[in-house]
């Protein structure tokens, strides 16, 4: 009679985490990491880098980082916008471009323009309605290709339109760009600040500085009474800025005008500059640039 089978405490412990998952929050530790980070470095012929990051979809991140654009670059700035959300790439919409983007003589990727600012996109690569259906590492070969394949021609300041999350792309960049600094942009309800900051927290482990944190579609004024209503709260993101000691750049207003403006590719800075809303994104822009000396 065989004698039942007993299993060590050894081998109970060993299987408790079989993936190899990192315990806490921290990136995983990959061999390639292990061996040394990659060295930032500046994207050719840009002066000044920034990201916009929001680590929460849906909270009009991309129409935020358009109009800091279109406002530097009505400073007299030399402004490009990359748009480094392989999956859904909102700034051939926001910018009213289309259409594949030449090559120069070097082989490098030629950005497309409108009102003044250069952009390149991975929406410009693909058909409008053609989803990109990639895995990793195809992805990766992709970002790489933006990052370092675009021929911008000199420009004072780039800002990076960054996809949800933490994640890859996130790493790739925070990892291999020399940034001057990220903009955090959240809603003020308590379920889009819970992934803000942890988009804080990303930027400090990778040692980006933080530049401060935007609260968008802060209140709503009826057109009709002129009474105004925070619909998600009022102060979410200034207080979360003041726990977790973070500059607050300022309130973007929750209005139709916004929204319609960046559907027809005319974004609120160029179409209604004296608006109180673009003077807003105008005013957020003035403290950045003051911030990272453009």
């Amino acid at each position: 009679m065989s004698k039942p089978r007993l299993f060590s405490t050894l081998e109970r412990l060993r299987h408790e985490n079989p993936l190899g998952l990192p315990r806490s929050s921290a990136p995983p530790q990959l061999p390639r990491m292990q061996r040394g980070l990659p060295k930032k470095r500046p994207l050719p012929s840009v002066r000044k880098t920034i990201a916009v990051s929001s680590a929460k979809g849906g909270v009009g991140k991309s129409t935020i980082a358009v109009n800091l654009a279109l406002a530097f670059a009505r400073a007299g700035h030399r402004t490009g916008i990359l748009d480094t959300d392989i999956f859904g790439p909102s700034i051939p919409t926001l910018l009213a471009l289309s259409g594949e983007p030449r090559l120069s003589e070097k082989n490098q990727l030629l950005p497309l323009s409108n009102y003044g600012v250069k952009s390149m996109s991975m929406g410009y690569l693909v058909g409008e309605d053609a989803p990109v259906v990639w895995r990793g590492l195809m992805v990766m070969k992709a970002l790489q290709q933006l990052l370092w394949e675009v021929e911008w021609g000199g420009l004072d300041v780039l800002v990076l339109d960054l996809p949800p999350g933490t994640g890859d792309t996130q790493l790739t960049i925070t990892q291999q760009v020399s940034l001057d600094g990220a903009i955090v942009v959240s809603t003020p309800q308590d379920i889009s600040l819970k992934d803000a900051v942890k988009g804080v927290e990303m930027m400090r482990k990778v040692n980006v500085p933080l530049l401060g944190m935007i609260q968008n579609m802060s209140v709503f004024t009826c057109p009709h009474c002129n009474n105004s209503t925070h619909i998600f709260g009022s102060e979410g993101v200034a207080r979360a800025c003041s726990k977790h000691n973070v500059p607050f750049l300022g309130d973007i207003p929750l209005h139709a005008s916004i929204c319609d403006d960046a559907d027809r590719g005319k974004p609120t800075v160029v179409a209604e500059p004296e608006s109180a809303r673009a003077k807003a994104f105008t005013a957020i822009a003035e403290l950045i640039a003051k911030e990272i000396k453009l």
